[in-house]
């Protein structure tokens, strides 16, 4: 299925409404007519007896027959307050760009945000200050409720594979089913208690050569262990934990299993993101081998082998039987009196 998301031309609404909060898209809210006749009629038609202070619609750029195939009117938000907001009809949506997100998080605008997504759709992309086309973290973003996060899939970093690792508990399918702590109609908080989490790496087993090259010395692998989160629904943290190196033992590295302990703030839409490197030279960078990205919500307590991926997010040739075990322990966090 493929949404469309655009402006889907009503007749004559308020113009704060008719705009979008995409600042990409803000340059094409005003330019060349419809020509179609059968849009061009719904605009000739109207009621003389209104107001003269009531102008024509401003003219849209964009073809009548796209316009037709739209499903999400992109708008403006009126006064920025989610009270007018959450009134439009529910195919109305909102873009904003990374920085927007992160300036109502940390203004504690989030509840009437979230009540927002339970019943309309935003979009989020990146910020246009990244020439490099490298990413933003989705999790603050998917901690609100936002739908459609969008990334630049050109550039394989962390972020992507954040992404990646939260559409594969779908199978890859391109949709996933929001966490229902976002849906429900109390306070989010009540419901968001922090969890416990204990990660030993124990083995490795088949470890390609970095970007899967078939020559060259054997490779010396560590892994890094990090917890993607957010707080308090206005902030990310990463946490990162390194193990210790093997020397020239890719096909099946041993680790001492030393326990790696984080608190999960937000189990909901917390990831787990393990990264096997190999180790540089002095004054060298480790170079990148293999990763896998699991949401909190996924990882089952005991000893499990986890599927690792390329830079690409995909496993295939020398990635077939790349894997690590490791452990997991889980338990509610206690407050202390």
């Amino acid at each position: 299925m493929v949404v469309i998301k655009g402006r889907r031309p009503g007749g004559f609404e308020d113009d704060s409404d008719s705009e979008s909060d995409d600042e990409d898209d803000a340059a094409t809210a005003e330019g060349v007519s419809y020509t179609d006749s059968e849009y061009s009629s719904t605009y000739a038609s109207v009621d003389k007896s209104k107001s003269t202070t009531q102008t024509t619609p401003k003219n849209i750029k964009i073809s009548p027959q796209l316009a037709r195939l739209t499903l999400f009117h992109g708008c403006k938000m009126k006064k920025r307050n989610w009270d007018y907001s959450v009134m439009n009809p529910t195919h109305h949506m909102h873009s904003f760009s990374e920085n927007k997100v992160k300036t109502m998080c940390r203004q504690h605008k989030t509840k009437k945000w979230l009540v927002y997504n339970q019943s309309h759709m935003t979009r989020t992309y990146p910020a246009g200050s990244r020439v490099d086309s490298s990413n933003y973290n989705p999790l603050l973003a998917w901690s609100v409720g936002c739908q459609m996060v969008a990334l630049n899939f050109q550039t394989p970093d962390a972020p992507l594979k954040l992404n990646d690792g939260r559409f594969r508990e779908n199978g890859g399918c391109g949709y996933v089913l929001k966490p229902s702590a976002l849906m429900i109609k109390s306070d989010y908080a009540d419901t968001n208690e922090p969890t416990l989490l204990s990660i030993r790496v124990l083995s490795g087993s088949c470890l390609p050569k970095p970007k899967g090259q078939r020559s060259g010395e054997c490779i010396d692998p560590l892994v890094k262990v990090s917890l993607y989160d957010i707080i308090n629904l206005e902030r990310e943290i990463c946490t990162t934990y390194t193990t210790e190196v093997r020397t020239k033992n890719g096909f099946f590295p041993s680790w001492k299993g030393e326990e790696f302990e984080f608190t999960v703030e937000n189990v909901a839409v917390a990831m787990l993101l393990l990264t096997v490197y190999d180790k540089g030279d002095v004054g060298s960078k480790d170079e990148f081998i293999a990763a896998a990205s699991i949401p909190i919500t996924c990882l089952r307590e005991g000893y499990r082998s986890v599927q690792l991926f390329d830079a690409n997010n995909t496993r295939s040739g020398v990635f077939d039987f790349a894997s690590l075990l490791i452990d997991v322990r889980k338990k509610q966090a206690v407050a202390e009196i």
